[in-house]
């Protein structure tokens, strides 16, 4: 038995926001109440001054495995994703080969069941994420796909995108769309304006994701299709996604923690650590991307966890840098740092955005705390500072190296075991 003494217990999907203890024994809570009693069969865990949440869920990831397990596996990825307090992860299909096919989904999904948090796992939309031929969406799904996408990449034939909408509204599986028109693009990973000019670049514009988050806005408003549109930057994409909300769309968008912490402007100083697709664009998008979460625009924060070896990413030419961060073990404290601490969403806000929300837009019974349920649970302090440094990742591509930020995790728990637990 676990006992989670004297927390601040916070549970969007109840809204629960009080001072309580939890039991938990075997894999489930058993019980939630004040002053639960010790007794010598329980390890002991003092939450005071902590907050006690549901354990968090990330919907998009990359554990490179299989063939780039040189960057991350399934079993180093997840002992981030344990550090950082997920005790879900949904991990991308651009694997190689790419996961269109039964075979490469069972190989990731046996491999997951030594892992220490749940791993799913999403098939791509297209066969070889080609964006030509739709894969045989019933039979992945039969397999254990949980969804679909061809992160990493666009789709760009628009009738491909209308017929894997229509299959998805059928199978009751969301689609989530990287959205990046590559003909409008110079280089990728920097954003098309003043940084980019000053290293002689022409870099990324908005409108590359603009164009095609406004097709499949328009083509889930008429399928009505569970969609997701992935790693917001822009923020008339912002304004999109709103618009497709209030026509009836079933759309969700989804901010990263370097997306709303970060501008162009980290490029000077972090270098290749700080490109991605799509790249960190203005101190307005940023802004107005908070705005986007603070009223539920975008209703999800997700990681974009992107592990690159050293090698690659010290790079001197950052146009031939590859792009992409790890994220898992820094997305709470910055969520912490940069939008609870700054007023811009409670605790409450954050955490419904990274537990029952993303739970919801993939049907997993998920992202709360109730008795007789699933004990997945964080434990973390809100006012405890730590200084980014060491990563459990096999990669350290964090633009957030050095920073201190606010939020140390002390505790997960994943199915009633403790998968992580702070040494310091």
């Amino acid at each position: 038995m676990i006992l989670i003494k004297s927390g601040h217990v916070i549970d969007p999907l109840s809204r629960t926001d009080e001072k309580l203890d939890i039991l938990i024994d075997g894999e489930n809570v058993i019980r939630i109440d004040k002053n639960i009693c010790e007794n010598g069969n329980m390890k002991v865990i003092d939450a005071s001054g902590c907050i006690v949440a549901p354990g968090l869920i990330d919907i998009h990831s990359h554990f490179r495995d299989p063939g780039f397990t040189y960057k991350e596996d399934i079993l180093t990825g997840s002992k981030a994703a344990a550090n950082g307090g997920y005790t879900t992860v949904i991990c991308m299909a651009n694997t190689k080969p790419v996961v269109d096919n039964i075979d490469t989904l069972k190989y990731i999904l046996d491999k997951a069941g030594k892992a220490k948090v749940e791993i799913l796992q999403l098939a791509s939309i297209t066969k070889g994420m080609k964006g030509t031929e739709l894969t045989d969406m019933n039979k992945l799904k039969e397999a254990g796909a949980s969804g679909f996408s061809d992160d990493g990449k666009p789709i760009m034939n628009s009738k491909i995108v209308f017929d894997s909408m229509k299959m998805a509204k059928e199978l009751n599986v969301p689609l989530s769309f990287h959205e990046e028109d590559p003909s409008l693009i110079k280089e990728n990973g920097i954003n098309m304006g003043q940084v980019a000019k000053s290293l002689n670049l022409t870099g990324s514009p908005h409108e590359a994701e603009n164009v095609l988050a406004a097709r499949d806005a328009v083509l889930a408003i008429s399928t009505g299709a569970k969609v997701n549109i992935q790693h917001i930057s822009s923020s008339l994409s912002v304004e999109i996604i709103r618009w497709a909300k209030k026509m009836g769309a079933n759309i969700t968008g989804e901010a990263t923690p370097h997306h709303f912490s970060m501008t162009e402007k980290a490029i000077l100083e972090k270098g290749p650590n700080a490109k991605m697709n799509p790249p960190l664009r203005t101190e307005r998008d940023r802004k107005l991307i908070i705005e986007g979460l603070r009223d539920n625009t975008l209703e999800i924060i997700a990681t974009d966890h992107a592990p690159h070896s050293k090698e690659e990413k010290n790079n001197n030419i950052l146009s031939k840098a590859p792009s992409g961060i790890i994220g898992l073990e820094t997305a709470l404290a910055l969520s912490i740092t940069n939008l609870v601490k700054q007023g811009y969403l409670t605790y409450m806000e954050v955490i419904e955005k990274l537990t029952v929300n993303p739970a919801k837009l993939y049907n997993l019974d998920r992202g709360y705390i109730r008795e007789n349920h699933r004990a997945d649970i964080v434990i973390f302090n809100p006012n405890e500072d730590y200084v980014v440094k060491n990563f459990a990742s096999k990669s350290c591509n964090s633009p957030f190296i050095g920073e201190r930020l606010s939020g140390r995790i002390k505790e997960t728990i994943c199915r009633g075991e403790i998968v992580y637990e702070c040494r310091n």
